[in-house]
């Protein structure tokens, strides 16, 4: 399978695996103004990547964390999924759980992409509370309810 990619700036970088083995494409940060960008403690924004992604049928692209910019940069990925249908750029929603102003730079690393299968199921309403036909073992339990060891 390939993954189409078109550059909408000059200076964007094609998504790269750091190892032959990684599930996730490093995104790099690729402004407009090819200027530094600010992210203020408790703050989210949208970072360009420069970058359009064709992804292919039946699959979503999923922007996820990159490990070392949420450690040492306190900087977690917020709700980043690109769907088949999308066609226009790519951004990553960043958002500073840290207490300092983080700086990023162009052509910085600022997350990862995964290229995930899904399915699309039909919506079928039921009219009545049998969802699973029997009672489950688990119940409507949630939230804690297995206790902490």
């Amino acid at each position: 399978m390939r993954l189409k990619v078109y550059k909408v700036r000059e200076n964007a970088k094609l998504p790269v695996r750091a190892h032959s083995t990684d599930a996730g494409m490093d995104l790099f940060f690729c402004p407009e103004n090819n200027q530094p960008k600010n992210i203020y403690s408790g703050k989210t924004e949208l970072f360009p990547t420069g970058l359009k992604i064709s992804v292919p049928p039946n699959h979503m692209l999923e922007i996820k964390n990159k490990s070392g910019v949420a450690y040492k940069k306190q900087l977690v990925v917020g709700a980043c999924v690109v769907d088949n249908g999308y066609n226009g750029e790519v951004f990553v929603n960043l958002h500073n759980i840290g207490t300092d102003v983080q700086v990023l730079k162009p052509g910085q690393k600022i997350a990862q992409a995964v290229l995930v299968p899904i399915v699309t199921p039909e919506i079928e309403q039921i009219n009545e509370d049998d969802i699973y036909g029997t009672e489950t073992e688990r119940g409507a339990g949630g939230f804690g309810s297995t206790g902490l060891y």
